[in-house]
């Protein structure tokens, strides 16, 4: 009898050993809540080795959450998951959530997003610049993602009625690029959004390749007149789109947006005059081209006597989101025809 008690003691000891080495080996410690991740961790993407020696795919990166970050109004968001209901507020920031496959989570999206055809199907949550706030209460979302035509104290009104609004503020094409990585990271769509970004910097490099070798008496002065009377200056993204392609803006060093002076762009005389071809103006109905042609005086300037007055897309060129490369694509045709193909 004592023999057996014995055999039963080691066997019973023996079990206990086993499920203690089983449970340090499933083991796993979490990051805990509030923890600064930055940069985001992420699966290595390296394949591991099989036993016949052969290498595994690799892995998807993946955020690690908890995840903290700052948005363009310094305030610092701490995600303990990717959000999963989503409205957007900007047409720019609607077409790169799409871009990165969220569109299904896109509950609403403002009265001017119109881009991907999906978003059109979308719950309408007003203007761009001062939203609907009881539609946005209403939407019960996760995040509400907002761009440049939201100025700060809009975007605290809305916070102050326990909304969580992130505010992206690009001013440069390297902006765009890095707003899309880091929506990557927050929506655990690294992989899309690196994706995404090769492609805009190929674009990119495309048209600066082109470009290079430009002397500096070969550079074309350059008007953007992005909506009747309006043109922009440097610090702002469609300035760069000119100086990206080679052009010299004849704005280039009036900072912002600027209403056009006419006297001033008759003495400049540029060479090329950018427009976005699929604009109506409200007023007269007419074409942004044929307003340019029709005032007085501009028959003079080099672009209008050699009918290099150039129709770029209005969205491409307005939007800082995934097309802006396209547009910068468009603007270098539309300069030098000869060199961008």
């Amino acid at each position: 009898m004592q023999r057996h008690s014995s055999k039963l003691a080691v066997l019973i000891g023996m079990i206990v050993l086993l499920l203690i080495i089983a449970g340090c080996g499933n083991s796993s410690v979490s990051p805990g809540k509030g923890e600064l991740v930055e940069p985001p961790k992420a699966g290595t993407g390296q394949g591991s080795q099989l036993p016949n020696g052969e290498t595994a795919a690799p892995t998807a990166k993946a955020t690690v959450y908890p995840l903290k970050v700052k948005d363009a109004t310094g305030k610092e968001f701490v995600f303990d998951k990717a959000p999963a209901r989503l409205v957007s507020i900007s047409p720019s920031e609607t077409e790169t959530l799409f871009a990165l496959g969220l569109g299904e989570q896109v509950y609403g999206v403002s009265d001017f997003c119109d881009y991907p055809a999906e978003a059109l199907k979308k719950p309408k949550m007003g203007s761009i610049v001062k939203p609907n706030e009881e539609a946005l209460l209403a939407s019960n979302a996760d995040l509400i993602v907002t761009g440049v035509s939201m100025k700060t104290p809009t975007v605290e009104q809305l916070r102050s009625l326990k909304l969580n609004v992130f505010k992206v503020e690009p001013k440069t094409v390297d902006d765009v690029l890095n707003n899309t990585l880091l929506f990557g990271q927050i929506f655990n769509k690294q992989e899309q959004a690196e994706k995404l970004v090769a492609e805009m910097k190929a674009d990119r490099q495309k048209v600066t390749d082109a470009v290079k070798n430009l002397q500096p008496e070969q550079k074309k002065r350059v008007l953007l007149e992005f909506s009747p009377g309006w043109t922009v200056g440097k610090g702002e993204f469609m300035d760069e789109l000119i100086t990206l392609s080679g052009g010299i803006n004849i704005y280039g060093e009036i900072p912002g947006y600027s209403q056009l002076n006419e006297e001033k762009v008759i003495a400049a005389n540029p060479q090329i005059i950018l427009y976005p071809s699929n604009l109506i103006d409200d007023k007269s109905k007419k074409t942004l081209d044929q307003i340019i042609k029709e005032r007085s005086g501009w028959e003079k300037i080099d672009a209008v006597k050699n009918n290099r007055i150039v129709g770029v897309d209005k969205d491409w060129i307005s939007r800082p989101g995934p097309r802006i490369t396209q547009g910068l694509v468009d603007i270098a045709k539309g300069i030098y025809p000869e060199l961008v193909k």
